[in-house]
């Protein structure tokens, strides 16, 4: 009897409290889009994968209007950062740090964002 080979598949993890968090499969990202999720303690995250394949993760509350929407924003870059510009009122934020490019008194959360192995039959 032969049996099936294993299947790899690679999942999103964030870093929250010291701790890996597994948020998502990565075929559920589709490059330059991003998807809105939910943490256990209720914190919505934006989640985005870029064309290069490297995921990212910051709040999903634009700071400016308080609307859930960031995950629905366009990715860009600016000076080599990545970025994603709010659908709303249209400031953009760098997805390593979080610091709006156009008000530097701003920020959102940002989430450092690893891919593991996810072993299924």
């Amino acid at each position: 009897m032969t049996m099936a080979p294993e299947r790899i598949d690679l999942r999103v993890e964030l870093l929250i409290d010291q701790r890996w968090f597994a948020i998502c499969d990565l075929t559920d990202l589709i490059p330059g889009r991003g998807v809105a999720a939910l943490l256990p303690d209720g914190t919505q995250v934006a989640v985005f994968l870029d064309r290069a394949g490297r995921p990212y993760a910051i709040d999903n509350r634009d700071p400016f209007t308080g609307a859930y929407v960031l995950s629905r924003g366009l990715l860009g870059s600016a000076d080599g950062r990545p970025f994603v510009a709010s659908p709303l009122l249209k400031q953009r934020f760098d997805l390593e740090t979080g610091r709006c490019l156009d008000d530097e008194t701003v920020t959102v959360q940002a989430y450092a964002t690893r891919t593991e192995e996810a072993v299924a039959a």
